[in-house]
Parts: structure tokens; sequence; C-alpha cells
């Protein structure tokens, strides 16, 4: 059996997987306690601790000897284009450097590594979260000195779009899909022929509101509040990524919990998550713009497509553009495995970071 080895890091948690021949062989989520993760200085600092759980995941399941790779999770690296990435020095060097900023997916590709180093297996990561194939116009902000970035959930949004192509017998490569993903926070991308063309990045406070992020706001109102209250940056990142959206209407972040709230007759929760909702429909509408009106279908994913509501809501605003396919929760794994199983069979070439 040819086994690839799956790692998607998370804050408080190390997803790990072994898929073998497109079938999931084993799975498992490790949690880590706040005392486990409060015992390290950083993200980084916690590669042997979360290697050594995963191996014995591996071990466990008596599927060492069957891996022929591991595939990781892309982090905080330079703007590059969307692939599948060989993990190399340069790459191991921005992430243990935080170059880019810290973040747990920083640790993918360096767990891929101390595998790959352990038992002779290529390494890989694929579609990290600064995938940028944005187009020139794309990046113009308003403000000379300042660009628009390409962040967003580059990983789950193209295997999304993947498999909306492939459910319209068409390729990734020859269509033209939008891809909202609705988690903590939201992004929406437009793919056009292979390329995640333009993206509304969340993270860097455009588009909707989140359950805990700002989205775009009204910037003279937000200026005069951040000279009122005196911010410096850091509390000014807290405030637009964390400390906004849903839990600063409605002091709650779980969207299940407004959606009870709402269905008890929550007056206030119906409205903040008809806005939210609205804020996301005015996205969709936005990018089919950019892909001139000619757009194969809507792809609603992420934690919130769970809920028939938000589907609804947001359907009923924007299935006049193109048919509205919703894929609730994520595909991350089988992205990650996708990418690395076609570079292994030959269907694509693994990229180098330099």
């Amino acid at each position: 059996m040819e086994a690839i080895l799956v790692i998607n890091p998370g804050s408080t948690s190390t997803k790990t997987a072994i898929f073998a021949d497109h079938q999931l062989i084993a799975e498992e989520t490790i949690r880590h306690s706040v005392e486990e993760i409060s015992q390290f200085k950083g993200v980084i600092d916690q590669t042997d601790f979360r290697y050594k759980i995963i191996y014995n995941f591996v071990e466990n399941e008596g599927l060492i000897n069957d891996l022929v790779a591991v595939v990781g999770r892309g982090g905080l690296l330079k703007p590059i284009p969307g692939g599948t990435y060989r993990v190399g020095e340069e790459m191991l060097e921005d992430l243990r450097t935080e170059k880019y900023n810290t973040h747990a997916s920083n640790l993918g590709g360096i767990l891929a590594n101390e595998f790959s180093k352990q038992l002779n297996i290529p390494a890989f990561i694929v579609d990290p979260v600064v995938v940028d194939e944005l187009e020139p116009l794309a990046r113009i902000s308003g403000l000379k000195g300042i660009e628009r970035r390409s962040v967003g959930h580059a990983l789950n949004q193209k295997a999304v779009a993947r498999k909306a192509a492939d459910e319209l017998g068409k390729t990734y490569e020859t269509c033209s899909i939008i891809v909202a993903h609705l988690g903590g926070g939201i992004s929406v991308g437009a793919h056009k022929e292979g390329k995640m063309v333009d993206v509304i990045n969340g993270l860097d406070g455009e588009g909707p509101y989140t359950p805990e992020r700002s989205g775009s706001l009204p910037l003279i109102d937000f200026a005069n509040l951040v000279i009122e209250e005196k911010m410096e940056l850091g509390d000014v990142k807290k405030l637009i990524a964390g400390n906004a959206g849903m839990k600063s209407y409605l002091g709650e972040t779980d969207l299940r919990e407004v959606e009870k709230r709402m269905n008890a007759g929550d007056k206030e929760a119906k409205y903040y998550l008809d806005g939210m909702n609205y804020q996301v429909a005015k996205s969709i509408g936005e990018l089919a713009v950019v892909l001139q009106g000619k757009v194969d279908a809507i792809c609603l994913t992420g934690g919130a497509i769970y809920s028939s509501y938000n589907v609804g809501k947001i359907s009923e605003l924007v299935d006049w553009i193109a048919p509205v396919k919703p894929y609730p929760g994520e595909m991350e794994m089988e992205a990650l495995y996708d990418g690395a199983y076609r570079v292994l069979k030959g269907e694509e070439t693994a990229l180098e970071y330099a």
C-alpha cells in the first residue's frame, strides 16, 4: 500500500490523516489543552511535541512503513502561485523564523519535513493561505503605497472549485467559479481558468463581517475610534480580527448559537445573521463583475454552510447569477492529499519555493 500522511496544524489541535488510493485509511484530530500549549514560548517551539504525537498515531495504525510521502498545511510564506510545493530549506527558514508572521499552519511544512528526514520520503505543502494569483488591476487599493493582498482560504477554495467543476463535467482550468468560505473568517474568491484572480480578503478587513471579524468599515469613523481610544497597531488587529463582527454585536462567535437565539425569537440575532449573509451576497456580486457575469457556479463552503438558513439567505440573493452549490465544512485534508498524489503520479510537477 502506498500511503500519504496529511498534517493540518491548528492553534489547539492537529488534524492528521492517512490516505491511500483516494481512500481515507485513518484519521484523528489530536486536541491540545491550554496547559500543554502554554508550556511553549511560541508556535515553532511546539515542533517536537506535535511530531511525537503524530508519529505515535501513525505507528499505532501500523502504517509507518507504508508511507511514500507526507504533506502539510502551508503556512504564512511570501506570496506564491497555487500548486504543490516541495518542502525545502528556504521555505523552512521562512517558516521557522516566522518571517511573514506567526500562525499554527507554519508548523505544517516543518512537521512534514521531520517525517521526510526520518523516513526518507518527499515532503510537500499545497495551496497555502498566501496563494497569490491576483490580476494586476485587483491589486490596486485606492491609496498609493498600499496594495491589496491575496489572503484567503486558498486550499479549501481551490478544492471546492475543482469538485464543482468536476460535477459540471468540466475542469478547474476551464471554469469560472465564485467560492465563498464562511467560517470564523470569511473569504470570497473569483476563480478563472485555474487561478484565483481576485479575493475578498477578510483578514485585512475587506468584505463581510464574520463571527469575529469586522469586514469593511467606514474609514473616517474607524479612524476617529482609533484616535479616541489611543489604540496601538496590536490593539487595532485584535479589534478587527477577533473582537468585531457577531462578537461585537451579540457577544457570540458560534453561529449555531446565534441561529438558536434567532429561532427562539431573538430579533436582534436574526438581524445580524441576515446582515452577514447580505454582505456575503454583496461580495459574490462584486466578484461576478470580475468574471464579467460568466459564472459557471457559486460555491458556498465552510462551517456556516451546515446551516440551511444561511445557504437559503445567500442563495435567494445570488442564484440569478449562477447555480449555487453548497459544500458544508471544508475539504482541506482531501485537498492536501490530492495535491501530493497528483505530483507522485506525474499529473503535476512539484513547484520549488524560491
